[in-house]
């Protein structure tokens, strides 16, 4: 099997219908059950289209990486920098084509995040949120070297999806400094 090199670069606003189709994707793999089965099957591509063609077109504050092979969008993290006081820049999200898992583009992704936050941010801390059901992104970010420190209610995104029983919570996953993740996954 040939594996295709891939490049990462900023996103900009013609980035927005790629990114918007791979978030709408992975909703509809990861939160099943968590978000209304007519909103994932109906709303969420132009949902994801009409949040991603808003923050890719306003920027201050935020970034967006995204990873391509041969031109292929196969994944991107996108962070608020400074959003929280304590618990630092939040990665909104971070997606990778499923095909594409296991071939350190996450990491990668992450490691380019946790850089910028060093460099740019107040301060060194990370966190993002994560469904409890989405196991295998809360054992990825464990390997990252995050911990999860906290539950919250969660809050679906602009009213359209439905909190089912089983789902009362999302968990904080932070890094109180990524500098040693910045350093350690940067290649």
């Amino acid at each position: 099997m040939v594996v295709k090199s891939t490049q990462f670069r900023s996103a900009d606003a013609e980035d927005a219908r790629g990114i918007a189709d791979l978030h709408a994707v992975r909703w509809g793999r990861h939160f099943r059950g968590a978000y209304s089965t007519s909103f994932l099957g109906d709303d969420v591509v132009a949902d994801r289209r009409a949040v991603w063609s808003a923050r890719l077109a306003a920027t201050a504050g935020t970034h967006t990486t995204v990873a391509e092979q041969g031109g292929r969008l196969v994944g991107f993290i996108h962070v608020v920098v400074d959003d929280d006081v304590m618990w630092g820049t939040l990665v909104d999200n971070l997606h990778v084509a499923h095909d594409q898992h296991w071939r350190s583009i996450g990491i990668r992704l992450l490691a380019r995040a946790a850089r910028l936050v060093v460099d740019r941010a107040a301060t060194d801390a990370m966190y993002l949120w994560v469904l409890p059901q989405n196991t295998s992104a809360q054992q990825f970010h464990r390997a990252a070297g995050a911990t999860c420190v906290e539950t919250a209610p969660v809050a679906p995104p602009g009213g359209k999806l439905t909190r089912l029983p089983g789902t009362p919570a999302k968990l904080r996953m932070a890094w109180r400094d990524v500098s040693t993740l910045a350093r350690r996954f940067d290649y």
